[in-house]
């Protein structure tokens, strides 16, 4: 099998509102194929998957969002938005939900790990796959 070299040329970069919120997110790879849901640790931002996207995206349909506060998604005061995992955990909840995304496989490193179990717990139907990458339980 031939290597995929890596390129940042399959990645689209969105924002869209969310729970009144600007959220950014990366998109790659055919919206048919299989889907996972990138949800990237502390202090980081969904860029820490700028050169896994392009090496997925020739089979899966990739998204990976910046979380409330991080990256280039808003960061609401804490005295309107609750920084607590359950929250993003909504707020990543209702994203997919406004993309279509009904059927993922999460794929969780560090912070998104508590963030993504939560996601899990809200729509157990939806999990086709996961992928813990150095996250707590």
């Amino acid at each position: 099998m031939t290597p995929v070299h890596s390129t940042s040329a399959t990645t689209t970069y969105r924002r869209v509102p969310v729970d009144c919120l600007g959220i950014f997110y990366r998109e790659a790879g055919p919206k048919d194929a299989p889907t996972i849901v990138l949800l990237h640790g502390l202090p980081s931002s969904s860029r820490e998957f700028d050169t896994l996207i392009p090496l997925l995206a020739t089979r899966y349909h990739l998204i990976a969002q910046d979380f409330p506060g991080f990256g280039q998604s808003d960061a609401p005061s804490p005295s309107t938005y609750t920084y607590t995992f359950d929250h993003p955990a909504k707020t990543i909840d209702d994203l997919l939900v406004l993309l279509k995304v009904n059927r993922y496989t999460l794929h969780l490193h560090d912070y998104g790990a508590p963030v993504g179990f939560r996601i899990i717990l809200m729509r157990p139907e939806r999990l086709h796959a996961l992928i813990v990458q150095n996250g707590n339980l």
